[in-house]
């Protein structure tokens, strides 16, 4: 089960109402990331799968990320380069954190990032990995990047095509400081879980064919797929990075830039 708290702002009594306020948050919290990795950990001895926990923390205050932290979450996805740059600056003592990029990456960002993501999720077009080289040869870093494959051919949804997939890998052989890592997927929405399974399957078939090629600069290591509400199948079709976010902290706050 998960518990999720919205805030209340009050004339009365405010200092101790928001104490008591924290304190529920840190339960919540606590208590999802727990029934999180319980899931994950009870998939994991049925599928020998290692995955990583990834909290999406876009929209999320920093005071909920940072109860996270203190529950042993270490790994954060963004979708938005100001939320990346805000919120690395604020927790730059916890060195420990990464910072994936887990949304569209406009061009013009990239170096605002590219000393502070651990990953790159989002990787789908030539124009974008040229930016990332020549950001990332200034700073002489190999930036470890997914690929983003649009696997149900969504026109709401980024990404290459699977059949695009291993020519776009041909040509990303150029490029020496970037390093292909494995492949990312977002799910078509359906409450029915098992018709999205293909989806999951069809990705980790891909994953398998490249891995098979052994592509110079390509280290075939990660799966990202799976959120809130499918990530239990898309580990047992071989996802190692479930992106989680409102099954953490809750319903997301649009109007938080």
């Amino acid at each position: 089960m998960f518990y999720f708290l919205e805030k209340k702002t009050i004339s009365t009594n405010g200092r101790r109402f928001v104490k008591e306020i924290s304190l529920t948050i840190l339960f919540m919290i606590k208590e999802n990331i727990d029934c999180i990795k319980s899931n994950i950990d009870l998939i994991n001895k049925k599928e020998n799968n290692d995955v990583k926990l990834i909290a999406v923390s876009k929209t999320v205050d920093v005071d909920k990320i940072e109860k996270a932290i203190d529950c042993g979450q270490l790994i954060f996805g963004e979708n938005r380069v100001q939320e990346i740059v805000r919120k690395y600056d604020y927790f730059s003592n916890k060195r420990e954190i990464e910072w994936h990029m887990i949304g569209y990456l406009q061009t013009n960002k990239v170096k605002q990032i590219i000393d502070k993501v651990s990953m790159i999720h989002s990787l789908d077009r030539i124009k974008l990995a040229k930016e990332i080289e020549k950001q990332a040869a200034k700073i002489d870093r190999v930036i470890p990047c997914l690929i983003e494959v649009n696997v149900g051919e969504e026109d709401s949804k980024a990404g290459i095509s699977i059949n695009e997939v291993i020519p776009f890998i041909e040509q990303l052989m150029q490029f020496e400081h970037i390093k292909i890592n494995g492949l990312m997927t977002v799910a078509p929405y359906n409450e029915n879980i098992e018709e999205i399974r293909w989806v999951f399957k069809s990705l980790k078939d891909l994953f398998n064919e490249i891995e098979e090629k052994n592509f110079e600069n390509v280290e075939m290591k990660e799966l990202s797929m799976g959120m809130s509400n499918d990530y239990k199948i898309a580990i047992e079709e071989g996802s190692t990075m479930v992106r989680v976010g409102t099954s953490i902290f809750g319903k997301r706050d649009y109007a938080i830039k």
